[in-house]
């Protein structure tokens, strides 16, 4: 089954989206990700351009290592997340599906007199990633040599005779490990049945959109064009740790975004949320939380949790009313309903 994620096309599930799911936080899955955006930047001037763009230290990043980042406006707001990696002679951007025209134009509307070229790799290079408890012992079974990258946002490339340049890259999406293969084209369908069959001597499988998606909501990881959006500052979707640096130096939104580290707080930030045991259908995107009759944040996304048994959502609430424990009331087109504000990850997985 196939569904549209941003408007490109995705696998949705193999007929079995919670055995798919059970086989991420078990063992292993293999997914085709190919629907997400590839970017690589080419050029003597790469690092340094793209280090002005976004709100994580490029200048640093080793050949080899990668690195979590936004790319923001110049009021700090978000245009889009991104994988950034290092690779010998280019820096290779990961990020969400249908947004590589926007993320183009962003970037060559700064390039000026740099020596930097934006290049779609999309149609050269496909995405598989393995992801659950037993994603190294599948991707070992490549057999592409030498030793897999132990840490994460570290990545090692092979140049196999059979199948062409591979870069694997040590990448979690759901809160275990994971491992991301970027796979020339032509050799996306043999690697992909490699991987499928020996994560199936693991006893995981093939999986699709909705299993991740249920995971990644699970372990509390926000997804951009869902929970975070062109309204959304990066201290506010929890990512600060992870994707921003206040000692770079200068780019696009650092003086906002310095601004607002300085005073010490944003206004909301998105939290976990339990939803009533009741609740026969999950909220849809936007839907309104109240504290009091007050309007105090709303929902980003909700799933049914088989590792919990219940509905759960994330969601952006207002700093009075953080705490975990804290009781609001969720109006859907199907009435009101009990939200307590939840500790994240709901699950720890298995690493």
């Amino acid at each position: 089954m196939f569904t549209e994620v941003n408007g490109a096309e995705a696998i949705l599930h193999y007929g079995d989206w919670r055995a798919e799911h059970s086989a991420l936080r078990t063992s292993a899955v293999v997914l085709d990700l190919s629907s997400r955006s590839r970017l690589c930047l080419l050029g003597a001037d790469r690092a340094k351009f793209l280090h002005g763009q976004v709100t994580n230290d490029v200048n640093a990043l080793q050949n080899g290592h990668g690195c979590y980042a936004a790319l923001v406006t110049a009021k700090g707001r978000m245009q889009s997340d991104l994988r950034i990696w290092n690779l010998a002679e280019e820096l290779l951007l990961d990020f969400e599906p249908g947004l590589t025209a926007a993320v183009t134009a962003r970037l060559e509307k700064y390039i000026v007199s740099d020596d930097v070229q934006v290049i779609d790799v999309s149609p050269h290079y496909g995405l598989l990633s393995v992801q659950g408890p037993k994603a190294a012992e599948v991707v070992a079974q490549l057999g592409l040599g030498g030793e897999l990258p132990v840490q994460e946002l570290r990545f090692a490339s092979a140049n196999n005779a059979a199948l062409g340049q591979l870069y694997l890259m040590n990448q979690s999406r759901a809160g275990t490990t994971g491992f991301d293969v970027f796979v020339p084209i032509a050799s996306l369908a043999v690697v992909a049945g490699k991987l499928i069959a020996a994560a199936k001597s693991f006893g995981g499988r093939a999986s699709g959109w909705q299993a991740l998606e249920v995971a990644r909501i699970e372990s509390g990881i926000p997804r951009f064009a869902v929970d975070m959006d062109e309204t959304t500052l990066p201290p506010e979707a929890g990512i600060e740790a992870r994707a921003m640096s206040y000692r770079k130096g200068c780019y696009i939104g650092q003086e906002v975004l310095n601004r607002l580290h300085t005073m010490g707080h944003v206004n909301r930030e998105l939290r976990g949320l339990r939803l009533a045991a009741d609740l026969s259908d999950v909220p849809s995107r936007g839907d309104k939380l109240f504290k009091d009759g007050k309007e105090v944040g709303h929902v980003t996304s909700a799933v049914f949790s088989p590792a919990l048994s219940a509905n759960i959502a994330l969601g952006y609430v207002r700093r009075e009313w953080l705490a975990v424990g804290t009781e609001l009331t969720l109006e859907t087109k199907n009435g009101s309903s009990r939200a307590v504000v939840a500790e994240l990850p709901f699950v720890k997985a298995a690493v």
